[in-house]
């Protein structure tokens, strides 16, 4: 049974809005074209390596590396050494973005917040983020060397 992903909400304006919840903010900006499938890209391996590093330790037995088939376990690293990799690779993306670009990036990428949202809570004025963010998202396309 498939779970509908789509809600019907009463906006501020107080019309019916229909949303879908699993879409990010990020996808809901590229699908409206505000944002092209570079900057896209990297606010999702951005998003990626956050949610990789925000993992919890496992406390239990991991069967990921047992196959049947008699192949090797699946990637590589174990699930801590690639939660230390994201990290890291998380933590130098966010340096690279600095103080300014990386506020705003992580709210809307990591934290899921929808632009208006964040520029409430940054104190800036409205549809100043979507202009900080890309800027955020073409500093990250650099950074992975996205062509």
């Amino acid at each position: 049974m498939q779970r509908d992903l789509r809600e019907t909400r009463l906006a501020p304006s107080g019309r019916r809005v229909t949303v879908n919840v699993a879409e990010s903010p990020l996808g809901w900006l590229r699908a409206r074209g505000l944002v092209d499938a570079r900057q896209c890209e990297a606010g999702e391996r951005l998003r990626q390596d956050y949610e990789r590093a925000a993992l919890a330790p496992r406390v239990t037995m991991g069967w990921d590396g047992v196959r049947v088939d008699g192949g090797g376990g699946g990637g590589g690293l174990d699930p801590a050494a690639a939660q230390i990799a994201a990290k890291r690779r998380f933590d130098a993306a966010v340096t690279e973005l600095g103080p300014g670009l990386s506020d705003v990036a992580w709210r809307v990428i990591c934290a899921g917040e929808a632009l208006p949202a964040a520029e409430k809570a940054l104190g800036w004025p409205a549809r100043a983020g979507r202009l900080v963010l890309t800027l955020a998202l073409d500093r990250l396309a650099g950074h992975y060397r996205l062509p």
